[in-house]
């Protein structure tokens, strides 16, 4: 049963996988993606990211899992023909050329001739690589195959589209570009699902994002919501700090260099802080900077690995039922 209406892009329940040695790579995955929406995958490693996106993809199968893709059960074939794929690690011929690749997966997906010839050249503009169309990809870096991965996941003009590591081996050139065709995608209505350890590019495209650890998802939303408890102001001003701060509910206050003070207001409501700001400038304090604040993606990924009750950071790795096992097979 799939346990689902197609109201979301992605819908997984209690998906399990456990490889040979006991190693719970996936333990019980809850996760929904909306349609529409860029939703980044996040998660140290071993924390069974890559295994999930290859169940999705059926290349991999799953000890026990339920749920839905684009609206129907996972693995239905038809279904899989309007998702585009880039694995990670991906390998083409290195004796094709980047236009035959896209044209070669292209026929795979039964798209007709004139139509992918078409799309093969102007996708390869998309991502910047229309003069290396005709170059082998024996002479690509591994940036270059990267754009050229991500041409060929899109070359079925697919609804979903899942890149797993798009942008490893990218400068940051290319990385900038490849947002942009991300945020192209988006707006063209396409749904897109990446999986990436670059915590800086997924906060900037990002509408949603889950944190796998240990094979389970930590925590998944917005990231405004995720971080919700942490939004505030900082103000800093010349000079010590007002006597009147600690009347002010919400407020403290750090001394800075240079004889600065640093004003923290807890909330992250501009109504909240007119008030602080005229008192401010009725006292005739010089304002030196305004600011909202709160925590980054990568603060709140180092929350979501660090255990509670220790203050460390959990193992890499998939999670281990019986802990005294030799096996070194880890899961990605």
């Amino acid at each position: 049963m799939d346990g689902s209406n197609g109201q979301y892009a992605i819908d997984l329940h209690d998906v399990q996988k456990i490889y040979r040695g006991k190693v719970h790579a996936l333990r019980g995955i809850e996760m929904k993606v909306h349609h529409g929406e860029i939703f980044g995958l996040l998660g140290p490693n071993g924390a069974g990211k890559t295994t999930l996106v290859k169940i999705m993809m059926t290349v991999v199968r799953p000890t026990k899992a339920r749920g839905t893709v684009l609206g129907r059960p996972i693995g239905h074939k038809p279904t899989l023909a309007r998702v585009g794929y880039l694995p990670e690690h991906h390998r083409f011929p290195q004796y094709l050329t980047g236009r035959q690749v896209l044209e070669f997966y292209a026929a795979l997906a039964k798209v007709d001739r004139k139509t992918r010839r078409k799309r093969s050249l102007s996708l390869l503009d998309l991502v910047g690589m229309k003069e290396w169309g005709d170059k082998k990809i024996g002479t690509y870096s591994k940036g270059m195959m990267q754009r050229v991965g991500l041409a060929q996941a899109l070359m079925n003009e697919p609804d979903l589209i899942v890149l797993d590591e798009p942008t490893d081996g990218v400068d940051p050139v290319g990385r900038r570009e490849i947002r942009d065709v991300l945020m192209h995608l988006k707006s063209q209505g396409k749904t897109i699902f990446v999986n990436s350890h670059l915590l800086s590019e997924l906060e900037m495209v990002c509408d949603r994002v889950a944190i796998l650890v240990q094979g389970k998802v930590a925590t998944q939303g917005t990231i405004d919501d995720l971080t919700a408890e942490s939004q505030r102001y900082e103000i800093v001003i010349q000079g010590a700090a007002p006597s009147w701060t600690s009347e002010v509910d919400k407020l403290r206050t750090d001394s800075t260099a240079q004889n600065r003070t640093l004003l923290v207001l807890g909330s992250a409501d501009p109504v909240v802080v007119q008030p602080v700001i005229d008192r401010l400038r009725a006292d005739g304090r010089t304002i030196c900077s305004i600011k909202p604040v709160r925590e980054s993606l990568e603060d709140l990924f180092m929350r979501a690995v660090t255990d509670p009750q220790t203050g460390k950071v959990r193992a890499a790795g998939a999670f281990l039922a019986d802990r005294s096992s030799t096996t070194t097979e880890r899961s990605r």
